[in-house]
């Protein structure tokens, strides 16, 4: 007796102790608030991993960052010399350059996100296992590198349609929502990939094939109209649903006169649009954040 009274945690079992003594499990999973208020705190963090990650990809390059202009507009040259002039998909456009330029360059912005994304966890292991930091602050700097880089293909982007002879218009302005809507759908989608790629390493080898059926199913090389044209109805009102169609569709709304939606209604794609941002940006980060606890463990 005289025991029991001199020590309290006498009988006691760990899991009582622990919690006796406010001791919490390592790697323990915090709540979603507590999670997203770590995220914000190491924002300046993502900033400049973000920012290092863009300056060393092209630190071996002789041309260094022009590369991120240089390799879509490369792509661009190759695919208009296949779909534009042998296979002749431009006709009926009356901009076919710019119509296929902006189609590349919004798609590539998703692409090379997620194809990054499978490896977010997985590439890097030494990080994630030498320091704590929110995981989710991994594939939130990948879409921000890719963002940065986006702003840079615009550019080239609103010079191609000035060349190619389209006018300044005030539906420009509505480049700047699509393109945020696309970044939180982005961010969303890449946060999925890298949980997935985690567990999976050999994700990175198949999302390539599965974006480029992605890019075939888009409409980037090619009028919309073809799938009216081509597709019954109902498969054609399934492909109006398709994400990167959307904000493909969006862009060229935006920039380009005498283009036209394949549900030809703007409104109803501009819901799509914020649909699948908020689809993909809360539900993705949801995701990320249930496996919090299992990033970098053996």
């Amino acid at each position: 007796m005289a025991n029991l009274l001199a020590d309290p945690d006498s009988g006691l079992t760990p899991a009582q102790l622990a919690a006796r003594h406010g001791l919490r499990v390592a790697g323990e999973r915090p709540s979603i608030g507590a999670y997203s208020g770590q995220l914000w705190r190491y924002r300046h963090f993502i900033s400049a991993y973000a920012h290092a990650k863009l300056t060393a990809s092209f630190s071996n390059a002789r041309l260094g960052q022009l590369w991120q202009v240089l390799t879509p507009l490369t792509n661009a040259a190759v695919y208009y010399l296949i779909f534009g002039l042998v296979l002749e998909q431009n006709r009926g456009m009356d901009n076919f350059i710019a119509y296929l330029t902006t189609g590349l360059f919004i798609f590539n912005f998703t692409q090379v996100s997620v194809q990054q994304g499978t490896q977010a966890i997985s590439g890097n292991l030494g990080l994630i296992r030498a320091l704590h930091f929110p995981r989710a602050a991994l594939p939130l700097a990948i879409t921000t590198t890719q963002f940065q880089q986006l702003l840079g293909s615009i550019v080239v982007l609103l010079a191609i349609v000035l060349a190619t002879g389209e006018p300044i218009t005030l539906m420009w302005l509505m480049l700047v929502p699509a393109v945020l809507l696309q970044t939180i759908f982005n961010a969303g989608l890449t946060m999925v990939v890298a949980r997935l790629g985690a567990k999976a390493t050999d994700l990175k080898q198949v999302m390539p094939f599965i974006l480029r059926a992605w890019m075939y199913g888009s409409g980037v090389l090619y009028s919309v109209n073809l799938f009216a044209e081509n597709l019954p109805g109902w498969a054609t009102a399934v492909v109006q649903f398709n994400p990167m169609l959307v904000y493909i569709e969006l862009a060229r709304i935006s920039l380009l006169e005498n283009t036209h939606l394949l549900n030809d209604s703007l409104p109803l794609t501009w819901l799509i649009a914020l649909g699948w941002a908020a689809l993909a940006g809360l539900g993705g980060y949801l995701y990320f954040w249930r496996g919090e606890q299992e990033y970098g463990r053996g």
